[in-house]
């Protein structure tokens, strides 16, 4: 095998490369895969059997994202109108994509919106012609990589292809997964079932993909049945959906998930990963109260996705991390700061077994912290010299359903501090709502300097 640039290569031997560069990407050796894909590189501007072996390898995730991705841009400058190798470009940028990370922002590479570009081109070219349908293929997978910016050219090219093959069920599954990633869930519903019936046998993905649309559609009769087929032990719940006995997990919030953004505004915002008492395989209620304000928090119910962005590990235990669909149910808590003081780790969040209800004072920070103990006695006098001391300050916020007075919920408090007697809270704005203004003003000066750095 000549190593020239002109260099043709044999079938065979482009196909012994090819799985030889797979087998190191599949063993983690992925700078061994990048060294030995080069005489691919090289031949496949005159040789369209190379330029195929190399989709095939990235298809494969055999390389790091960002050698995958420029290896994509040359064989998209080298082929210009070549329908077979640009349509399947165009499925391989999912490949390039982390498209578990449901709710990040656009991609930056260049070559993706240039593949929507030459195969919209392509696709007009070739309207109502048979390489039409390969072409509306790698068309609608190119734009659903692009977050919102592409939303009519991807639904367009999904629904085209349901009219070119009604009775392919895949083509049925890739527009219920487009409806559901843009919260369209009745329509998700409808295209699912129009795949499950399409298909000889169950597939997994589809059930899942259907479970999650007919919840965030709150249609619980058809998520209800799609759950207990897939053997999950369900039942009607709170909420008016399904419910059943699920380990916590965890989900990443995000401010803007892909779902409420536009092609204007197509950018996660501030995200914040938090735990959730998981109700049923794709939905749950936060339990983290929130450092942000992301419009969803403690208490909120929310749809999550059915594939993890990653895990966290707990001593022996991995907790699934999954993406934040949607927000199902937004429940009006009301949320107060704290800052106080405390002798052992976890007593001001103890303090929630004295609360009724679904209330909580959640520990955003605990630390050893050094003052003057002659401004915590009275901040108002000018200290010639200053006493230290050292105090466990905690800070945090405490959430509360909006049934519970705020006054009520202070007394609830103050009988748990007065339980303990070895801790202290500070929430200067629950006094206030609780009409408890002299009260107020105390505890906001102890709060500043608690919370001053």
């Amino acid at each position: 095998m000549s190593n020239g640039l002109s260099a043709v290569l044999t079938s065979d031997e482009i196909d012994a490369i090819a799985r030889d560069v797979i087998a190191e990407g599949q063993a983690g050796r992925k700078s061994a895969a990048l060294q030995k894909i080069q005489p691919l590189r090289k031949a496949q501007r005159h040789q369209a059997e190379v330029a195929m072996a190399l989709l095939w390898i990235v298809d494969e995730q055999s390389l790091a994202m960002e050698e995958a991705t420029d290896v994509l841009s040359e064989i998209a400058d080298a082929h210009h109108d070549n329908i077979g190798i640009l349509s399947a470009l165009g499925l391989c940028l999912e490949a390039v994509r982390d498209i578990d990370d449901l709710n990040a922002s656009p991609p930056e590479h260049p070559i993706f919106q240039s593949m929507v570009a030459k195969l919209e081109r392509l696709a007009k070219l070739y309207e109502e012609r048979p390489e039409q349908e390969q072409i509306l293929h790698g068309l609608a997978t190119s734009a659903r990589m692009m977050a919102r910016q592409m939303d009519a050219i991807a639904e367009n090219s999904l629904r085209k292809l349901t009219e070119i093959d009604p009775r392919n069920g895949a083509y049925q599954y890739n527009l219920g997964l487009f409806y559901k990633t843009r919260g369209r869930f009745a329509e998700g519903v409808a295209a699912g079932q129009a795949a499950a019936s399409l298909q000889r046998e169950v597939i997994d993905s589809t059930e899942w993909n259907l479970g999650i649309c007919a919840t965030g559609a709150r249609d619980a009769e058809t998520a209800l049945d799609v759950w207990k087929r897939m053997g999950e032990k369900v039942e009607l719940g709170r909420f008016g959906l399904p419910e059943g006995g699920y380990a916590a997990c965890k989900v990443r919030l995000a401010q803007r998930p892909l779902v409420e953004r536009t092609a204007d505004s197509d950018d996660p915002g501030e995200e914040e990963t938090v735990w959730i008492e998981r109700l049923s395989p794709c939905h749950g209620i936060v339990r983290s109260v929130l450092y942000g304000n992301l419009g969803v928090d403690y208490g909120d119910v929310i749809l999550m996705d059915g594939a993890p962005i990653t895990h966290h590990t707990y001593g022996e235990h991995k907790v699934p991390v999954f993406p934040h669909l949607a927000t199902l149910l937004r429940r009006n808590y009301q949320f107060f700061a704290f800052a106080g003081t405390q002798e052992a780790t976890g007593q001001l969040a103890d303090l929630s077994e004295e609360l009724d209800g679904d209330a909580v004072i959640y520990s955003h920070t605990e630390s050893l912290k050094t003052m003057c103990a002659n401004c915590w006695r009275n901040p108002d006098i000018d200290h010639a010299d200053h006493e230290k001391m050292e105090k466990h300050v905690v800070t945090g916020r405490i959430a509360a359903p909006p049934d519970i007075a705020p006054g009520r919920l202070l007394d609830m408090i103050d009988r748990g501090v007065e339980k303990r007697r070895t801790c202290q809270l500070y929430a200067p704005d629950l006094c206030a709502a609780a009409g408890q203004l002299a009260r107020e003003r105390f505890d906001r000066r102890r709060f500043t300097l608690l919370t001053n750095n």
